[in-house]
């Protein structure tokens, strides 16, 4: 029976599954058979050929076959029993050690043949294997060159109980229904969906595997294309019920500014103003590298909504960023002689700021609102919205944009990200949206100048820092932690600090600044940093989005190799914002060759979409899972630069499918409509783009 109901039963239902498995599953975001199949591997192991003691080396993961000759021997280390034996010949074996386990005593019986699956080690001169796992000659025939998978786990779970798990459902009679039209499947060269999935968790040979991974990859991009487009079909057709005046109001505003668009701004706003006024709901996005000056377009738009009489409203994803563009706001309507009320409305103010927020919200019907997720919550009840931006697109989920916009009554939607997908992966993207894409930066603004160094440049570095604060700029320095961790070996923001206060001299204020401080706390910081009230900022990566120190001239990186390359680019954003000389500091901690060229194209461009590019054909396919990277599309397998092939083929397969059947209505589609309305919606409002 091949159906859909297998796929939605719960985990319960598989062989071996218990109530306590179940909740264990459960942390993991597995619920469901779906979500459990759906659990890919994060990589494989393949058990290679078996090998002769002897022919085994020192520091490589071996299989070594031999025969046990004496009975093993446990002896005692303080309370810990450890298991000792010997495999192949005397001068030159292996000796083998278990811990913990003197029952493996009982397990090897002399005279029998063994193989022993393990690192082999060199240790008081001579090959050691800790805690080799045991298998018959019989038994490891059986696994010897296949991939096994290894997954995500949680804390009580295995690897072994969720690959049980996993046979157990697809070994059950319950096929899943392939709802990809067959046409398609054979256009394009795909597998079928039930040996796809087989393959992708127990693959036969590295051909199969690749086979699976590109059925799925190219579902994942062909259910939410699908998607975005049928709901782009389905907006199109919403009226534009706001009348907007055709008049140069826009015009006069931007002659007051104290800077000229660019080219790029000019087409963009235009763009705004244009959809803004026409028949159907705008559906827009803004695609500016950082520091394009996508805010001031925000800007613009949501006091040509007020000039008509109508609110509009601006989410951004952290209090910082909010608060900023609040205070952005209100000077340049203080400036340009506006008498537009600017609200506040995030989850950090008080009951009572809420609740004024709240009033403020029904009061002044030409309101600029700015704010955090609190803009979508149920007390958020707004007159006449008639746009509604979300900044920083990628922070946001599909389904919490949409929210935002039922606020009002089919009000304008504008988004704007740095995210640098290249143009043709854009268009497919975000295949819901016209777009429009800010390719240049401010003409005061100078490039800024880069340097990939190791941690022996970090004085120099220091020294630098104290020369640019005594010039009266500011500085930023990033770390990847918090705090310390045993099992990484990288610098974290707590003890950064410390140390800078005692190499800096005591006139030099120095901030702190991550993710787990209180709203409260990171507001403080940032509103000293911006008064220049601290002149150094050691944060995380909490500043990436968005955050607007034009004093700022340094931005030092520690651990550069840890962080994706948009990230970098993001991060590296941060300065360069004002009219002077700008420069960015990497510090690699890292000797693997691969790190330093990656650092290298950052070093080389301050273009996002060229580094982007670039980016991709230094990985190419070897990759094989891809490297995620902060800001960009996340799905379970795919990758929109690894897989661009795969992306640009179903979007192509949209495309005609759409074109031959609008609303899926046919007979033959019935089953895949079924299968995006009630399997895919979830999983696109979860992803983050």
């Amino acid at each position: 029976m091949v159906s859909q109901e297998w796929r939605k039963a719960s985990v319960k239902q598989i062989k071996g599954v218990g109530e306590k498995t179940a909740a264990l599953f459960h942390k993991l975001h597995i619920d469901t058979v779906g979500d459990l199949i759906a659990h890919y591997p994060r990589t494989y192991v393949r058990y290679p050929v078996a090998k002769a003691p002897g022919g085994a080396a020192a520091g490589e993961t071996a299989a070594v076959s031999g025969r046990i000759t004496k009975a093993p021997v446990v002896r005692r280390s303080g309370n810990m029993a450890v298991t000792i034996s010997w495999v192949g010949a005397a001068d030159d074996g292996i000796e083998l050690v278990w811990f913990r386990m003197p029952y493996i005593r009982n397990n090897l019986q002399p005279g029998n043949s063994y193989v022993f699956y393990g690192k082999v080690l060199w240790k008081n001169g001579r090959k050691v294997m800790e805690q080799p796992v045991i298998y018959s000659r019989e038994q490891y025939d059986g696994i010897a060159q296949t991939f096994l998978p290894v997954y995500a786990l949680t804390g009580g779970i295995s690897n072994n109980q969720i690959s049980k798990a996993v046979r157990a459902a697809l070994s059950d009679e319950r096929l899943f229904a392939d709802v990809l039209p067959g046409e398609i499947r054979d256009k394009y060269g795909l597998s079928e969906y039930n040996y796809a999935i087989r393959q992708i968790h127990f693959p036969d040979d590295m051909d199969t595997l690749i086979e699976a991974r590109k059925r799925l990859v190219f579902d994942e991009f062909f259910f939410f294309i699908l998607s975005m487009q049928y709901q782009k079909e389905k907006r199109v057709r919403d009226k534009n019920e706001f009348v907007f005046a055709d008049d140069d109001f826009v015009e006069t505003l931007k002659k007051g500014l104290s800077f000229r668009l660019t080219k790029a701004q000019e087409a963009a706003l235009s763009d705004i103003r244009r959809d803004m006024r026409g028949p159907c709901v705008m559906q827009r996005l803004i695609q500016g590298d950082v520091g394009s000056g996508k805010t001031i377009l925000a800007f613009l738009a949501m006091a040509d909504a007020a000039h008509n009489g109508c609110q509009s409203a601006i989410m951004a994803p952290t209090e910082v960023l909010a608060r900023q563009h609040r205070d952005t706001f209100e000077k340049l309507c203080e400036q340009l002689g506006l008498k537009i009320p600017v609200v506040l409305l995030t989850g950090a103010l008080t009951a009572r700021q809420k609740r004024m927020a709240y009033e403020a919200l029904q009061l002044y019907p030409n309101a600029m609102i700015v704010g955090t997720h609190a803009l979508i919550q149920e007390k958020a009840v707004y007159d006449n919205l008639a746009l509604v931006i979300t900044d920083e697109q990628h922070r946001f989920g599909v389904r919490q944009r949409e929210v935002f916009a039922e606020k009002g009554s089919h009000p304008h939607i504008l988004v704007m990200s740095a995210t640098p997908i290249p143009r043709t992966l854009a268009i497919i993207v975000y295949g819901d949206m016209d777009i429009s894409v800010v390719d240049e930066v401010p003409e005061k603004r100078l490039p800024v100048r880069n340097c990939v160094v190791d941690t022996r440049y970090r004085p120099k570095a220091y020294d630098f820092i104290e020369k640019e604060v005594r010039l009266g700029h500011q500085a930023y320095v990033i770390c990847p932690l918090v705090e310390e961790t045993e099992n990484l070996d990288l610098e974290n923001v707590t003890d950064y600090v410390k140390m800078l206060r005692g190499i800096f001299p005591e006139e030099i204020q120095l901030g702190l600044l991550h993710g787990q401080m209180k709203p409260d706390q990171k507001n403080k910081v940032m509103e000293a940093y911006q008064k220049n009230e601290v002149q150094v900022l050691v944060s995380t990566t909490v500043v990436e989005v968005g955050v607007n120190v034009p004093n700022a001239t340094v931005m030092m990186i520690e651990n550069a190799e840890r962080f994706g390359l948009a990230q970098l680019h993001q991060l590296r954003g941060r300065v360069g914002r004002g009219d002077a000389q700008s420069y960015c500091i990497m510090v690699n901690g890292s000797v693997a060759e691969t790190a330093k060229k990656r650092l290298e194209i950052l070093n080389a461009s301050n273009d996002g979409f060229a580094i982007a590019s670039e980016d991709l054909k230094l990985r190419g396919p070897g990759d094989f899972f891809g490297i995620r990277q902060s800001g960009e599309l996340q799905f379970a397998l795919g990758d929109i630069y690894q897989d661009a092939a795969v992306l640009a083929q179903a979007s192509g397969a949209v495309g005609e499918l759409l074109a031959e059947d609008g609303d899926l209505l046919r007979q033959e589609h019935k089953g895949l409509r079924a299968y995006m309305e009630n399997f895919m919606e979830a999983r696109i409002s979860q992803m983050s783009l």
